[in-house]
């Protein structure tokens, strides 16, 4: 079954994850995704190996599976001219570097559209693409600590710790696919593309968008999670178990006399400092410790089974192989097995988009480097002669 993309192709100049992982998204869709790289180099994500004695790439796979690789050095005046044939027929243009780069080379987003006024131009900063900061270079800890992420990590009184993946790339990479596919909705109504342009920074101020209102709201920064989360100030928040860590996330009134009961702390269950999600810092210091014996006298899966029946949303905290262990997570494709060129079965995370008219399939197979060179420069028109003598000038 055809993807939604189908006939969509996909120009991904991108590095790490920002702007691949929105072109692997869109590839999952069904796109034609180029991924074109510098020749020897490649995108920075192929030298992040998994080990000193395993050379495979966990960023790079992840964020570049079924792609085509042509390599172009577009610092080159004939690297320059082929990207832009390239771009004259192509819907989507994806790059992440310092804003100003591709302009620098001639490629920006004037320049590119002069020759196809249809061309969706998306760009990725760190910081933004006006402004002061404009030309600083960051990445996904960039964005985190600048965003105000890292500021609401942890407990009072402990060490800063960013979050341990590469947040701020990811949501800077799905701003970016909103942004392509509702330029695609509007170039269907006027046949016009247009400029893109999304930002570490930003995305992360729109992922705290609630948190960062009630700053507006009240000039009041609402400060560390401690456990939970400083604005949901009822039974919301991690607690220790007997064997691990469970999340509770909220008792609904209904529950309330049996949760408070089963802590083995029915007077809770009046107290006026709990009765919403409202209560003082103080005290919440105070029910939390509080709980956290009775949470230690079961384990987690004790809890999990104690909450179910009482109706309290709940959910066991998990490392990621307990999370693949979960039947739930490969039977909604988060996680799956897919097929490879040679016929040998790999796993993959899957989109967390279900479609039922057109399927987004993950592929298994990320390029090797320029392994579709010569494929796409044919396509583009260019002889085998032309493509040695651009080899023989190091443009590909």
């Amino acid at each position: 079954m055809a993807g939604a993309l189908e006939g969509i192709k996909v120009l991904d100049v991108g590095l790490l994850v920002q702007g691949p992982q929105a072109a692997a998204l869109m590839s999952d869709m069904g796109a034609d995704v180029i991924k074109v790289e510098l020749p020897g180099v490649g995108d920075h994500a192929r030298w992040i190996f998994v080990s000193e004695t395993d050379s495979r790439s966990a960023y790079f796979h992840a964020c570049n599976r079924g792609k085509r690789s042509v390599t172009v050095d577009l610092r080159t005046p004939p690297g320059a001219a082929i990207f832009k044939r390239m771009a004259s027929e192509a819907d989507v243009v994806v790059s992440n570097f310092k804003p100003g780069t591709m302009d620098d080379w001639g490629l920006g987003y004037e320049d590119l559209c002069a020759d196809n006024a249809g061309l969706i131009w998306a760009a990725g900063s760190a910081f933004g693409h006006v402004g002061d900061d404009a030309d600083r270079e960051g990445a996904d800890l960039a964005g985190q600590a600048a965003g105000g992420l890292i500021s609401t990590v942890g407990h009072d009184g402990t060490a800063r710790s960013p979050v341990g993946v590469t947040i701020a790339d990811h949501i800077a990479s799905q701003n970016m696919v909103s942004g392509i596919l509702a330029a695609l909705v509007s170039r269907a109504r006027s046949g016009l593309g247009q400029r893109i342009d999304v930002s570490l920074l930003g995305g992360q101020i729109w992922a705290q968008a609630a948190e960062y209102t009630h700053f507006l709201m009240t000039d009041e920064v609402p400060g560390r999670a401690n456990g939970g989360h400083p604005l949901l100030r009822g039974v919301y928040g991690i607690f220790e178990t007997k064997d691990g860590w469970i999340g509770i996330i909220g008792v609904p009134p209904e529950a309330r006399d049996a949760f408070f009961i089963a802590m083995e702390q029915p007077e809770l269950a009046l107290d006026p400092r709990f009765q919403g999600l409202l209560a003082k810092p103080e005290d919440m210091k105070f029910l939390f410790a509080s709980l956290t014996p009775a949470f230690q006298q079961k384990t987690t899966d004790q809890w999990c089974e104690v909450l179910r029946r009482m109706g309290v949303r709940y959910a066991p905290v998990r490392d990621y192989r307990g999370v693949a262990e979960d039947p739930g997570v490969w039977e909604n494709g988060y996680l799956q097995t897919v097929t490879d060129d040679q016929g040998a079965q790999t796993s993959v995370v899957g989109t967390p988009i279900a479609m039922s008219g057109t399927p987004i399939v993950p592929q298994a197979h990320a390029p090797a480097l320029g392994e579709h060179t010569d494929e796409i420069l044919a396509e583009h028109g260019y002889s085998t002669t032309e493509i040695t003598r651009f080899r023989e000038q190091g443009a590909v």
